[in-house]
């Protein structure tokens, strides 16, 4: 087995897990202070990194204010939430609703990226992801009453939030270190997101911090945030982006099945099927983004070529 694809299924394992692990550290620990300890963890793991790797930081302002600003949406909003809704819900539900980000990117894309419009192959996946969240909030409002409903809403909330951050990295900030990036969005989505622990939830000193809620904030702080990007960051450079993509489908069900095998955590035929059209949707956007993907890659080396050939031929030598 190659060292890319041992890397994938790693990441994948290790992205699938978190949401298992943000369940268990609910247990004990209120969702915004779990949060953001988690993150104030990963921020001391992660900033050597710029030290070591002599990071070079943006000069202009609009890049400080972009990455402030897709922090907020991505660690105080979408984690916020996320934290917040998975206290309702189970945890292989909650990585279904939020695996939906790619869809809301789609759509987001579309207004912003005239190299990502929609076409009728993503349209379908969009209708059927929308469909599985329909089935999904049905089913939660039947069963499991209000709190379930908006634990779902919140997370939905929240995967279109990150879904925005991403666009705007894409159209703005496609130049920025990546590292250097997600440090200074993590900086950035904390520190509100402690204040908001801090009024709402009073001081984590006085928390029941039980061995369970240490490991767990432990698991998802180094091994979920700073080696995951690490992991992310190293696969980038040694695989095709339209593999690294499908890591996307293997995360929801990674943590379904964490779920349902470690927590006893069952499934309706109404989530079930809401979260296989789910998936499906993400497929076909997955699939149809990975084709546009090669066919771009291909016409740019085909024009490449020609511009060589074409200089080839006025050398006079």
């Amino acid at each position: 087995m190659s060292r890319p694809l041992l890397v994938w299924l790693l990441l994948s394992t290790i992205w699938g897990s978190t949401w298992l692990f943000i369940k268990l550290g609910l247990q004990d620990l209120p969702p915004f202070t779990f949060a953001a300890v988690r993150f104030l963890i990963a921020i001391v793991a992660l900033a050597p990194l710029l030290v070591v790797r002599r990071t070079p930081f943006p000069i202009g302002v609009r890049d400080w204010w972009l990455m402030i600003a897709t922090g907020v949406l991505t660690f105080t909003s979408a984690y916020g939430l996320v934290f917040w809704g998975e206290q309702h819900i189970s945890s292989g539900l909650a990585a279904l609703l939020f695996g939906t980000f790619p869809l809301f990117g789609l759509l987001i894309a579309h207004f912003h990226l005239p190299n990502e419009r929609m076409t009728w192959s993503k349209l379908a996946g969009v209708t059927l992801g929308i469909t599985g969240i329909g089935l999904v909030f049905s089913n939660e409002l039947q069963v499991t009453g209000s709190a379930a409903l908006w634990g779902s809403m919140a997370i939905v909330v929240a995967a279109l939030s990150a879904a925005y951050a991403d666009v705007l990295i894409k159209v703005r900030g496609g130049h920025l270190d990546p590292t250097l990036l997600t440090l200074v969005q993590m900086v950035a989505g904390t520190a509100p997101l402690l204040a908001v622990a801090l009024v709402t939830e009073g001081n984590p000193l006085a928390l029941e911090w039980t061995p369970l809620a240490v490991f767990s904030i432990m698991y998802l702080a180094l091994i979920g945030s700073a080696l995951a990007f690490v992991l992310l960051y190293w696969l980038i450079k040694h695989m095709e982006v339209t593999k690294t993509m499908l890591i996307t489908l293997a995360t929801p069900l990674i943590a379904v099945l964490l779920g349902v095998v470690l927590l006893d955590e069952k499934l309706s035929w109404r989530t079930a099927t809401g979260g296989l059209a789910i998936i499906a949707g993400i497929s076909l956007v997955v699939w149809q983004g990975a084709a546009a993907l090669k066919k771009r890659t291909a016409l740019m080396l085909l024009k490449r070529r020609r511009v060589a050939v074409t200089r080839d031929d006025d050398d006079p030598h």
